[in-house]
């Protein structure tokens, strides 16, 4: 389970020696164990659901694939630094307990965490994750529909044949995610037919051609994808290239592990598809609010009666009004989250375009989490490996 309670710390009133006693050198359970990266000094904290304190974690028995276990978590791609800090160089005296790696750790997270009085080495684990999910801080054009440029800056425009044919969303410098309807048709040997351009909200030939669009090296798609159903609708891009990080283009964060979005929650697409069904799609980005439909009210008779699995879920309104549409797809539905905007769902499909009780339907990202991480290790060489890690 994954909580944050932003930067507070809380009090450690309740936590008696008696009770620190009884808990030392036991095994954590794994129903009450939330991860936090301290806002104030980047320590890696975890909280027992019982007990109201966070507490840092013991150097002893750390490494940086720990790290990235960790980072991968609460949403982050990869570790980016980790680091043991003296406890004698950290402001306030932590008195209520520390958590150790156990000796026997194993590959499950959650199993690996034992409570202790003290820490042998006297230091305790920093670590920073791969940034992402954060805007340049500009000006927004309030109520308008066009996004104005860095405000959506993971999203890119895919190009097929010289058309704009889907939406994407950047992850890293050099992956993209997508949906699997976009690319299932025209994998290889046609890859070289792709190019992806990062960093624009206009698309009019002029200023295209000031762009340099970025050559695609790879395309994954899900092998569960099924075209019929529309499920597992997402897809893999990796660029010959890497994007440099600006303004404009920066990377998007993904959701937590197991993380379900309650329905009514206000999340944001954006896309340069059809405004209209059947007009031709706009130059500029275009973006809107959506709340999230729970799956139960989505799945109702009078909506999509049981087509929405477990891999997709549901935004927009009941009357219809705003939703994605042709030209949208592949590209990001995102949440705020404690302050970075996570990639929550791929535009994928619905009934018409803004119809009553036909919702845009998105595939969740949050399902596919583990072939995500797996896909971009295998097809990273270690030499690209090396360098992320410098």
């Amino acid at each position: 389970a994954i909580h944050h309670t932003g930067s507070q710390f809380l009090s450690g009133v309740m936590f008696g020696r008696t009770v620190a006693e009884l808990l030392f050198k036991q095994p954590l359970l794994v129903a009450f164990l939330f991860y936090r990266i301290s806002p104030e000094n980047s320590l890696l904290e975890i909280q027992l659901g019982k007990l109201p304190t966070w507490l840092p974690v013991c150097y002893e028995r750390w490494n940086s694939s720990l790290g990235t276990l960790v980072c991968r978590q609460l949403g982050y791609l990869r570790l980016t630094k980790h680091k043991g800090v003296n406890l004698t160089d950290i402001g306030p005296n932590y008195t209520d307990g520390f958590i150790q790696i156990t000796s026997e750790h194993k590959s499950s997270l959650e199993n690996m965490w034992q409570l202790r009085g003290s820490c042998i080495t006297g230091k305790v684990i920093a670590l920073q994750c791969f940034e992402c999910g954060t805007r340049a801080k500009l000006p927004r054009i309030i109520g308008g529909v066009e996004a104005t440029l860095g405000r959506w800056p993971w999203q890119v425009s895919l190009y097929y044949s010289n058309r704009h044919t889907c939406g994407g969303s950047i992850i890293t410098s050099q992956w993209v995610v997508t949906a699997a309807h976009c690319v299932h048709n025209y994998r290889l040997p046609q890859v070289s037919s792709w190019v992806v351009y990062a960093g624009i909200v206009t698309r009019s030939s002029a200023k295209m051609a000031q762009h340099t669009g970025y050559a695609v090296e790879k395309i994954i798609y899900n092998k569960n994808y099924n075209h019929r159903s529309h499920d597992s609708d997402i897809a893999l891009m990796k660029l010959r290239t890497p994007l440099n990080f600006s303004d404009t283009i920066r990377p998007v964060c993904l959701p937590q592990y197991d993380y379900d979005i309650p329905g009514g929650t206000q999340c944001w697409i954006s896309g340069w598809g059809y405004t209209q069904p059947d007009v031709h799609s706009p130059d500029t980005l275009k973006e809107a609010p959506v709340p999230i439909i729970s799956t139960k009210k989505c799945n109702s008779s009078c909506m999509y009666n049981g087509e929405i699995t477990s891999r997709m879920l549901c935004a927009g309104y009941t009357e219809g009004k705003v939703d994605a549409c042709q030209g949208d797809s592949g590209g990001p539905l995102v949440c705020q989250d404690d302050s970075v905007w996570r990639l929550v769902g791929v535009v994928s499909w619905g009934t018409g375009c803004a119809e009553p009780n036909h919702p845009g339907v998105y595939t969740k990202v949050a399902e596919f989490l583990g072939w995500i991480y797996d896909m971009i290790e295998v097809h990273t060489d270690i030499s690209e490996h090396l360098k992320t890690q410098q």
